[in-house]
Order: structure tokens, then C-alpha cells, then sequence
């Protein structure tokens, strides 16, 4: 008895918390605000309505949360007034965003005080001041890459003057794989969305080594002008979405996509995102974050690649065969050969030597031996140091041309006349304007082209999916492969001298060279797989090659490219093109476009086509 009133008496005392009443004008009113819009990363649903981006039940507390922003608007007032017995597993603690904003509209002053060690220790760690957007380059070796990629770094207070960015940390999002899938699965699964996407804040040091160094890519760092509790803001709105999964898709919902979104949690009032419904292309974020005045100054930062390359351009080819020789054995120091050479240029040689050895090292497990090798050429650099590397630095990403391109051109095929009319998603070719991009890249998705021949006929000449093309140069030191793949529907000669639709996909493997500053050429190996009306087989598959040159002249970019395919079935298709751009503007290019086909199923035929190529998102 003396117990159960004890008990009845401690219950009298604890504080009670009741979640206030909210009229619905207010509910409705709150819910419908663009920084709650945000937080629950909530878009207008295509059939009325909303839907969140969010693809993870356990982010909402309201059961139809995901599509009713007032309903977990409701349901989350009433959590933050859960006993603070719940401790780290509060609604307070795990919607630290949530609870602020809350509490400062409903100005609730009773809400129960839950001890939030978590959180309170991984803010202290992060210690958010300041923000700054980092866009690692394309990288052509890399399907996934070959867009560029976008991330957040997180600054303390003290980085500028001390120059400490290396113990910043870096907000990413991206595709969560598990396994190992290949190149060709993953560009495909990313597309489709077949992995989840998933946010992560990690020591900046991480990733500057995976982009800098594992793939090779320049860094862009624009600083951010968010004031430190803008950029507080959306840290907190981070750690509500730990481990939290949503679609991925490379083209719109992808890491420059929510990127976007964190930042207008930042600063509420923002409109980036509405200015990308279909896709969102990490340079054209870049433009967007910049045109909203966020930016106040951009850093550069070359690849290690780069710096490679750039020391062993003062270098003669008997001096890049010593780099080779030096970094394989660094005894070669030693032999008469090396000695007879002037100290300044062995100085070159040996720091070249160095930075290939760190190159070749990236990614891979420790190699004692090749670690000692490192070592012994760093300390012939202390003794006989080279002159400071000076890199000039590229174009700025965003200055190159918009990402997609409308099309209109006429021509003729033989003795017809026709127009044509195409559109382009995504996003260049080898003939565009190449300011801002690498010479030698091409990544085409959903591109299509109608014509219009005499007597009004209409045909579909062409639907590409996508078409990816790395051109990457070899020398002495790197020898990448060069590659391509492409597939969709297109237009090739058939019986009777028509032209038959057939469905298709191609790759190809092989090498590019540097021929001069502004000229490349490149020959490769191909392999082909077509679905043909006019041939027997469902599929016919066919070897080839594609081999041409690309010179980057006054005008714009010159292309000439000879193909073949030579099928089982005993059908042989090849051709000729020359393709002429010339730049009107960053965004409006001339493209004169010549070609000959041959065909065992047709006679010859030459085709040439004048077109006006208009860039704009």
C-alpha cells in the first residue's frame, strides 16, 4: 500500500508535456511551407497531390507521411513531446532540423529535454561553419563519371586562416552498390535506378584521395556564401537523413540533384531544383548555384594525372624514356647514361619518375617494394629539387555549352531532298563545342532525329539511348584504352536501295594518340549486334573498326571517321563521314555534315546535311 502510494505521488510530480492543438488553417499553413517542403523532399505529384523523394519508410512518423506533408507535420509536433526518457532515440534528437524550425513557428517552450548524446557529439565533431561545393571534372574512363560529380564540403571556423581543409568533412550522395558490378551493369542499373541512393558525411581527406587521386579528376572548390547557421542548418538536416535511402537515377535524381535540395534547407527561399524537371547535369547545378548569387570565390585543384602530365610536357622522349627507367629501377640514378645529363634535367626527370610511381600507386594494396622506390626518388628530390609545377588552370566547367541541344538541317541522300529535325537530352559530342570540355569526349543520351523527305514523308532516321565515347590520348607514360559503346534504333541501307530501320548495339575498344595540340587520332576494334528485317537471323552479330582523326581548329572541332562491320551473314557496311562545326556562340553552332555508305545490299550513296545546333537547358 505505502508503495503504490509512493508511486502515485512520483507520478504527481514528473512533468507532464501535452502536444498543443493545432488549428487546421495553421496546420495547413505550416505544412505547406517551403522550408517543411523541403525537409520532407516533397515534390508535386504527377496526379495531384505531393510525393516524397524519400524512398525510406522509416524517415516518416505519419503513416502517409511520405504523401501528406501535413499529416507528418502533425504526427511530428506530438513526437517531440514523447517522454525524454526515450533519450538518443527522441524525436529531438533524430529530427534535430525538424525540432528547430518547429519550435521557433509554434513557439513551444514546454517540450521535454531528452539528453541527445549523439547527435550533440557528432555536431561537436563536424563543428559546421562554413560551406563549400566541390565538382570533381569528368573523368572519360569512367562511365559514372563522365558527367563530372558534385559534393559539399564542411568547414570549422578556422580553415580559412589555417588552412585546414584536409580535416573539413564532405557531404556526398550517391549510389549505394553492393558487390561488384561492371562498368557496362552499372551505367545500365543507374540509369534504370536500379540502386538506392544514400547520403554520407565523411572526412574530406576520404574523398579528395577517391577523386583526386583514385580517378584522376581536377577539383573545382566554389565557396559557398551560406552563413554559419545556414550552413548549421543543413547539417542538422544530414543527420536526419542517415542512412537513409532514396531512388538514384543518373541523369535527375542524382547527387547534384539532391545536393540542391540541401541547399535550399540552407537557405529557405531558394529555387534551384524547380529548374530541373528532366534531368540535372552537374555542371549545368554548377550554373544554377552560381546564378543564384551563392558563390563568392572558386579554387582549383589538378589531378594527380595532370601534374604527370604537365611535368613530362618540358621533357624530350629520350627524357621520358629516363622517367620510365628511373621509376622501374631507381638504381638507373646511378648509371653514366643518367650522370651525363645536365642537373636540371635530371632534376625533371626524377621528380616525373616520383609522380608516376604515386600515380600507378593509386588504388592499389601496399607494395613494400614500390613504397621504397617512392621513398628513395622523394629523398633525390630533396637533394636536387626541380623547379615549383605551374599548372594554368583550365576553363571553368559551367562555362561550356548547355546540355541539351535542338537541331534542325536540311540535306539531301542521293537525289532526294529532305529536312531534319532532332533533339538531344544529354549532353556533347566530339564536334561540339569543346571550350570547357576534354577533346576526345562524347556522351549522347536520348538522342532522336525525324526527316522530312519530298512529298511530305515523314520517317524516324534515328533514337539513340545513349552513345558513350572515350577518345583518351596514350604517350610514353599512360597508356589508357580508348573505348565507345552505343545502342538504340537507326537507319542503315537495305534491299531495293531503301533505308531500313533496325535496332542495334555496338562497342568498341582500342587507342588514341596525340598527334599535335589539337589533334587526335584514334583506331579501334569494334563489335556489333543488329536486329535486321532485311536478314534471316533474329540478331546478326559483326566485327569492324572505327578509326579517324579530330582537329580542334579556328572554327570549331573537324571530324573524319571511317567505319566498318563486316556481319556473318556475309553482308559488309562501311563508310566515310566528315563532320565541320562551326562555334556562332557558346550555344549556337553550324555543323556541315558529309558522308558515303557503301553496302553489299545497296549501291553507294552520299549524303550531306547543313545544320543549325541550338544549346540551352
Amino acid at each position: 500500500m505505502l508503495k503504490r502510494l509512493a508511486y502515485l505521488a512520483l507520478c504527481a510530480c514528473a512533468p507532464l508535456y501535452a502536444a498543443p492543438h493545432l488549428a487546421p488553417q495553421r496546420l495547413q499553413q505550416l505544412a505547406h511551407d517551403p522550408f517543411w517542403i523541403s525537409l520532407g523532399h516533397y515534390e508535386t505529384a504527377k496526379l495531384g497531390g505531393w510525393r516524397s523523394y524519400v524512398s525510406d519508410r522509416k524517415y516518416f512518423l505519419a503513416a502517409d507521411g511520405a504523401h501528406h506533408p501535413d499529416a507528418e507535420l502533425q504526427a511530428t509536433v506530438e513526437a517531440l513531446y514523447a517522454p525524454a526518457s526515450r533519450g538518443n532515440q527522441h524525436a529531438q534528437c533524430v529530427y534535430p532540423a525538424r525540432t528547430r524550425w518547429l519550435k521557433a513557428q509554434l513557439q513551444l517552450s514546454d517540450l521535454p529535454v531528452p539528453d541527445c548524446t549523439e547527435f550533440k557529439q557528432w555536431f561537436k565533431d563536424v563543428a559546421p561553419h562554413s560551406t563549400v561545393m566541390i565538382f570533381p571534372a569528368a573523368y572519360l574512363n569512367s562511365p559514372s563519371s563522365m558527367f563530372g560529380h558534385t559534393l559539399l564540403r564542411i568547414d570549422q571556423a578556422d580553415v580559412q586562416r589555417d588552412q585546414t581543409a584536409l580535416l573539413s568533412y564532405a557531404i556526398n550522395f550517391g549510389a549505394y552498390i553492393e558487390g561488384s558490378d561492371n562498368s557496362l551493369l552499372y551505367a545500365w542499373k543507374g540509369l534504370m535506378g536500379g540502386y538506392p541512393g544514400l547520403f554520407a558525411l565523411v572526412p574530406y581527406q576520404q574523398k579528395l584521395a577517391e577523386y583526386r587521386s583514385l580517378e584522376n579528376r581536377d577539383l573545382w572548390e566554389y565557396r559557398l556564401n551560406l552563413t554559419p547557421t545556414e550552413t548549421q542548418r543543413m547539417v542538422e538536416h544530414v543527420w536526419e537523413l542517415k542512412q537513409i535511402r532514396f531512388d538514384y537515377f543518373f541523369f535527375d535524381e542524382n547527387c547534384s540533384y539532391r545536393l540542391l535540395e540541401l541547399l535550399q534547407v540552407a537557405r529557405p527561399g531558394l529555387h534551384l531544383t524547380e529548374q530541373f524537371p528532366l534531368t540535372a547535369i552537374p555542371t549545368d547545378t554548377v550554373k544554377a548555384v552560381k546564378d543564384a548569387g551563392l558563390v563568392e570565390r572558386i579554387d582549383y585543384r589538378p589531378s594527380r594525372e595532370r601534374e604527370l602530365l604537365e611535368r613530362a610536357k618540358s621533357l624530350n622522349p629520350e627524357e621520358q624514356q629516363w622517367v620510365l627507367k628511373v621509376s622501374a629501377d631507381t638504381q638507373q640514378q646511378q648509371s653514366a647514361g643518367f650522370k651525363q645529363l645536365a642537373r636540371d634535367r635530371q632534376a625533371l626527370i626524377i621528380d616525373a619518375a616520383y609522380r608516376l610511381e604515386r600515380y600507378r600507386a593509386n588504388g592499389q594494396e601496399r607494395d613494400p617494394v614500390q613504397a621504397q622506390r617512392s621513398f628513395e626518388l622523394l629523398r633525390a628530390i630533396n637533394r636536387n629539387p626541380p623547379p615549383e609545377l605551374q599548372i594554368e588552370r583550365p576553363g571553368l566547367p559551367e562555362n561550356g555549352h548547355e546540355s541539351r541541344t535542338w537541331q534542325a538541317g536540311i540535306g539531301t541522300r542521293g537525289s532526294q531532298a529532305f529536312g531534319e529535325y532532332g533533339l538531344r537530352m544529354a549532353y556533347h559530342d566530339l564536334n561540339d563545342n569543346a571550350e570547357s570540355f576534354p577533346l576526345g569526349a562524347q556522351i549522347e543520351i536520348l538522342q532522336m532525329k525525324l526527316r522530312q523527305y519530298e512529298g511530305n514523308h515523314w520517317q524516324l532516321q534515328q533514337l539513340d539511348l545513349a552513345t558513350i565515347r572515350s577518345l583518351t590520348p596514350r604517350n610514353a607514360l599512360l597508356q589508357p584504352w580508348s573505348w565507345q559503346v552505343t545502342g538504340g534504333l537507326e537507319r542503315v541501307p537495305g534491299r531495293h536501295d531503301e533505308q531500313t530501320l533496325v535496332s542495334h548495339v555496338n562497342g568498341g575498344a582500342g587507342g588514341t594518340w596525340q598527334l599535335s595540340d589539337d589533334v587526335l587520332g584514334f583506331a579501334l576494334g569494334t563489335v556489333r549486334v543488329e536486329h535486321n528485317a532485311d536478314f534471316a537471323a533474329l540478331v546478326s552479330p559483326a566485327a569492324g573498326f572505327d578509326s579517324g582523326l579530330l582537329w580542334k581548329n579556328p572554327l570549331g572541332n573537324l571530324s573524319l571517321e571511317a567505319k566498318g562491320d563486316y556481319f556473318t551473314n556475309g553482308e559488309v557496311r562501311r563508310s566515310l563521314s566528315l563532320n565541320q562545326q562551326w562555334e556562332l556562340s557558346r550555344n549556337l553552332g553550324l555543323r556541315l555534315s558529309a558522308q558515303r555508305e557503301f553496302s553489299k545490299l545497296a549501291t553507294p550513296e552520299n549524303e550531306v546535311i547543313l545544320e543549325v545546333r541550338w544549346y540551352h537547358y
